[in-house]
């Protein structure tokens, strides 16, 4: 498949491993046994146990009547909001602590931006009784501070980091600092589809449950397995890829990834990287990121602290360079607005990430017979003072 990693690590021009010496060793462990693990039988009969009896799997697909009325299309929600934690993370980091048991490792760091990632990583550590640390930049602590609470009710460490923009670029460097610093025994859960190969396939073939579900659920519902396109929010992009992993060769179905604008584009004050951005390097891989002339790194700013990151996993930088998604960028006010019309039309209060894609639906022309799926990658629970804060 084209839009595949290939045996090297790359997606297009996109990917690799750009890593420091030390942690070679971890990285072609974790390479030369991902694939392998994630296939076996054993693997797979406890990850789709715990989808099923822990996380709540299969999360439904919500025909939103209202919404469909409103924009002339046949709106469907996934609604990962549904999942246990609150959002799609914990797909993934069942899958990650699976494949650390499998490698030995007892103690787990992980990075978050929004907490949901901390979250389901301090979820899954307790449930397997492994010491887990989490660094969370001192911005994200503060604005995001009920999931810093859960995380430590679930026994995990919370580090600040006060570097840089103390965001998740941040949070991403001191945890790799950390994995440095303790190779032999530290498993790094990364929260997303960005770092060095094998972590974007890895991660992408954790959430790929998403599209595997909406497959069959819209065979159920529609008679087809193809709705007419698919939206989602992209920060470095995990929901995003979970959603499209399944259509990513059926040129059929529309992919449509929605960054984060902040401000606007060119107020300086954005998240945008597809528009924004050009190749380099960032935390391992190759892709694209908002740099400067000179290589430095463009702090990025959006108010949904998920999507606050100045690059994009490798996958969707290929997405984007070969046209196969297409790229949108949505304002923080744009974003607000679609929280309060969820909340009104469909009694569902969206997670500020989610609210990007749900954004979308204002900026298009529907014919009338779409078919529509948006993934409601996370509640929000956890944004609710930036919602009553706002609210006019």
């Amino acid at each position: 498949m084209k839009f595949q990693v290939d045996e090297n690590g790359y997606y297009g021009q996109f990917g690799g491993a750009y890593i420091p010496e030390m942690l070679y060793p971890n990285v072609e462990e974790l390479k030369n046994a991902y694939v392998g693990v994630i296939e076996s039988e054993a693997f797979q009969k406890e990850f789709m146990h715990l989808l099923k009896d822990y996380a709540g799997r299969p999360s439904p697909l919500f025909h939103a009547q209202r919404l469909s009325e409103k924009y002339g299309a046949k709106i469907y929600l996934k609604r990962e909001d549904l999942n246990h934690t609150g959002a799609h993370k914990i797909n993934n980091t069942i899958g990650q602590i699976l494949m650390a048991e499998h490698l030995g490792k007892k103690r787990i760091i992980a990075e978050t931006g929004a907490g949901q990632h901390g979250v389901a990583t301090a979820t899954v550590c307790a449930l397997k009784g492994l010491e887990c640390i989490v660094y969370m930049g001192e911005i994200d602590i503060e604005r995001q501070a009920p999931n810093v609470e859960r995380m430590r009710l679930l026994g995990a460490e919370v580090r600040p980091a006060k570097s840089g923009s103390r965001t998740l670029k941040d949070a991403t460097n001191e945890a790799i600092r950390d994995w440095i610093s303790n190779p032999t025994d530290t498993f790094y859960i990364i929260g997303s589809v960005v770092g060095p190969h094998p972590y974007p396939d890895m991660v992408a073939r954790f959430q790929s449950v998403i599209s595997k579900e909406i497959k069959s659920q819209m065979l159920e519902k529609e008679g087809t397995e193809n709705p007419s396109m698919l939206i989602a929010c992209v920060g470095g992009g995990s929901n995003a890829a979970g959603t499209f992993y399944h259509y990513l060769d059926d040129e059929s179905v529309k992919l449509i990834a929605v960054e984060a604008a902040g401000l606007g584009i060119d107020s300086g004050e954005s998240a945008a990287t597809s528009v924004l951005g050009r190749p380099g390097i960032i935390h391992g891989s190759k892709t694209l990121l908002m740099q400067t002339e000179d290589g430095q790194i463009v702090e990025p700013y959006s108010i949904s602290a998920g999507l606050d990151y100045p690059g994009v996993g490798p996958l969707h930088a290929h997405l984007a360079e070969t046209g196969r998604a297409e790229f949108a960028s949505v304002t923080d006010q744009e974003a607000l607005d679609a929280v309060y019309e969820l909340c009104k039309l469909e009694g569902i209060i969206p997670a500020l990430e989610s609210a990007h894609a749900l954004a979308q639906l204002k900026k298009m022309t529907f014919k009338g017979d779409e078919v529509v799926v948006v993934c409601l990658s996370g509640r929000g629970d956890k944004d609710l003072a930036t919602y009553i804060k706002h609210k006019k």
